[in-house]
């Protein structure tokens, strides 16, 4: 069949047919030899698939994929470069079913149900069976993937889908519940350097009609960072290059005129959008400051949001520094201002700076945990009225419901603090915030129970009997107020500007 949601097929117009039990392929290009390099080293057979060594072992599910074993249907997440669509080569290659190859891209409802119609009708005419590819299945809506879901349970088509996105949330439970899953990893620097070696030597590719110098050849492993596609585009922009010069080597220089732009696993719509933003988080938290950098950098170079890496310190500053450093918050503020204000690329000095300041700052997750247990005892509904002392009597006529009557104004205390009950009658002396002891928040900590003691009229706790006290130095009176809130001579005094 031919639809625009098809690829071109595989045979061109007038060629002859396929031998007799051999695979009918409908949706590969034939390679040619002005084919991309890619293209053309595309392995031959399984034996020649590299850096999947977890899916090769015999009788695993992708050797059996690949023979035509079992018909069964699979799912390949990968990341770009990683043999998906090279792995739909060998099976189109290797079994005797028809081959339909389809991009979610561009493929709608109709051209998936015309392709299960051709297969249920050569099915029970007594031909091959059918194999569906999918390339990027996770572009496909709900809708379009639930049109799947019978032939692929009665078998009239073998899926075979292929997706750089987590399946688990790209792909509907009941079709994933279908398949089996086959994970790819990234390929390793040495899989990636042994494809750039046989690309080099194999005449298929350049036929050792060049030389790439281990400097040129390091440099593309660099760049490539796993994509074995990027590696031999960029093998093949090199070859160009040294052509042109009349050179036989691809030398350092030359790789480097050719490309110079690293392959940066990153998508601002898939996994890698939020696995480099935790990795980002995580490394702030755990005060690793030049970890927090690279994945800054990480994120800039692929083209991230910096408003959204601008949102999310301002949220790290008041729920991991906190106050352990309450200053956070205003650097965090200050960098999210710079971005709108400045935009980049300047703007990502404010966010280095920002990031270097909260990686380094004392942590404490006190008013994150505090307002969690506020929220929670919210919701199972825990609280009550609001105090009789506390309600507003600015209106006319509340006075007379004894709104706000015995009211006391912490002001007029000399301490700045009285004792008068806030909290509804249910959550009278419930604590919710706990200081952590780091940085800025040490002083809180000591501060806080002399707070507390005095708001809920609590006694003083019992004086431990303590050896005779040395005189006081010379010019300090006694009963000078300490740094924590108390003063020397025990007294509940509480500072100015410390309540």
């Amino acid at each position: 069949m031919q639809s625009d949601a098809l690829f071109t097929l595989g045979e061109p117009a007038g060629a002859p047919s396929a031998p007799a039990g051999s695979a009918v392929v409908d949706g590969f290009t034939t390679v040619r030899a002005d084919s991309p390099l890619p293209v053309r080293m595309r392995p031959a057979s399984i034996d020649e698939l590299v850096g999947q060594d977890h899916l090769l072992a015999p009788g695993a599910p992708l050797r059996q994929l690949v023979g035509g074993a079992a018909p069964m249907s699979v799912i390949l997440w990968g990341p770009p470069g990683s043999g998906k669509t090279t792995i739909a080569h060998l099976v189109a290659q290797a079994t005797d079913r028809r081959f339909v190859a389809m991009s979610a891209l561009t493929a709608g409802v109709k051209d998936v149900r015309a392709v299960i119609d051709t297969a249920r009708r050569q099915r029970r005419a007594g031909g091959p069976p059918t194999v569906l590819f999918i390339d990027e299945v996770h572009r496909f809506s709900k809708t379009q993937q639930d049109s799947l879901l019978a032939a692929v349970e009665d078998r009239t088509v073998t899926l075979l889908a292929a997706t750089t996105e987590n399946p688990y949330f790209s792909v509907i439970s009941p079709l994933l519940s279908r398949c089996v899953l086959l994970t790819l990893q990234p390929l390793n620097d040495d899989a990636v350097r042994g494809l750039l070696r046989r690309a080099v030597a194999d005449e298929r590719g350049l036929g050792s009609a060049l030389i790439l110098e281990t400097g040129a050849e390091d440099h593309l492993v660099r760049l490539a960072g796993g994509d074995v596609r990027k590696a031999l585009t960029a093998l093949e922009a090199a070859a160009a290059t040294a052509t042109a010069l009349g050179t036989g080597r691809i030398d350092l220089a030359t790789a480097e005129q050719a490309v110079d732009v690293a392959a940066v696993r990153y998508d601002r719509d898939g996994d890698a959008h939020y696995d480099v933003i935790s990795a980002f988080i995580k490394s702030m938290r755990g005060s690793d400051v030049d970890a927090a950098l690279h994945w800054l950098a990480r994120m800039l170079v692929a083209g991230e949001d910096a408003r959204f890496i601008a949102r999310r310190l301002v949220i790290f500053a008041s729920e991991d520094v906190g106050m352990a450093d309450p200053t956070a918050l205003t650097v965090a503020t200050a960098a999210a201002h710079a971005v709108e204000y400045v935009g980049l690329p300047e703007a990502q000095l404010n966010l280095a700076q920002a990031v270097i300041h909260l990686a380094t700052a004392p942590k404490s997750n006190s008013a994150t945990t505090a307002i969690g247990a506020a929220v929670a005892d919210v919701r199972a509904g825990r609280g009550g009225p609001v105090p009789r002392t506390l309600r507003d009597a600015h209106y006319s006529g509340a006075r007379g419901l004894g709104h706000g009557a015995g009211y006391r104004y912490p002001h007029d205390d000399h301490r700045g603090v009285v004792t008068q009950q806030y909290a509804p009658d249910d959550l009278v002396g419930t604590d919710y915030y706990q200081p952590s002891g780091h940085g800025a928040e040490r002083a809180v900590a000591g501060r806080l129970p002399l707070l507390r003691r005095i708001v809920r009229g609590l006694p003083a706790p019992a004086a431990r009997p303590e050896p005779a006290a040395p005189a006081a130095p010379a010019g300090r009176p006694a009963g000078v107020e300490l740094s924590n809130g108390a003063s020397e001579d025990g007294s509940d005094a509480v500072g100015e500007g410390q309540q």
